[in-house]
């Protein structure tokens, strides 16, 4: 599993400030934000609609190119703006995995949580995500209920 390697002013303004919320604290009156990177169209729908009933901020992207897209146009100054409170990606997807996403982002010291979606999860990819830092992993079919709890509660939201 090679990790995907940021552009060098990506990685040196990663490494400056470490891009994730926990360097940031929210305003009171300022949403959770989420980003959400998924290919399937149905289930990147279903995922936002269910995030923002919840009250989160979302975003959706369709790859992982354009999540790290989406991120890296977000650095300024070594944190990301407007902060970004959880990442969720699908870990199958054209170009480049959500599994790559986050060994690149961990390589980085990005501390945003990271939940990572799949319909081929088994234990090896678990204990990988596990060891890369990844919150959690949801197997497809999963209960959408579940993944909006472990949200919440991550987010303290």
């Amino acid at each position: 599993m090679q990790p995907i390697t940021l552009s060098r002013r990506v990685s040196e303004d990663l490494e400056l400030g470490h891009a994730g919320r926990r360097n940031h604290e929210r305003r009171p009156w300022t949403p959770v934000h989420v980003v959400v990177a998924e290919d399937d169209d149905d289930m990147r729908n279903l995922i936002v609609r269910a995030l923002r009933e919840e009250g989160f901020k979302v975003d959706a992207v369709r790859s992982g190119w354009e999540l790290l897209n989406y991120l890296g146009a977000r650095i300024v100054d070594g944190r990301a703006e407007p902060p970004l409170d959880l990442i969720i990606s699908d870990v199958r997807m054209h170009g480049i995995t959500g599994l790559s996403v986050l060994a690149g982002l961990r390589d980085t010291q990005w501390m945003t949580p990271f939940i990572l979606i799949t319909a081929f999860g088994d234990a090896k990819l678990h204990d990988e995500a596990r060891r890369l830092g990844a919150l959690a992993v949801f197997d497809k079919p999963f209960a959408l209920g579940d993944l909006r709890r472990l949200a919440r509660e991550t987010t303290q939201c």
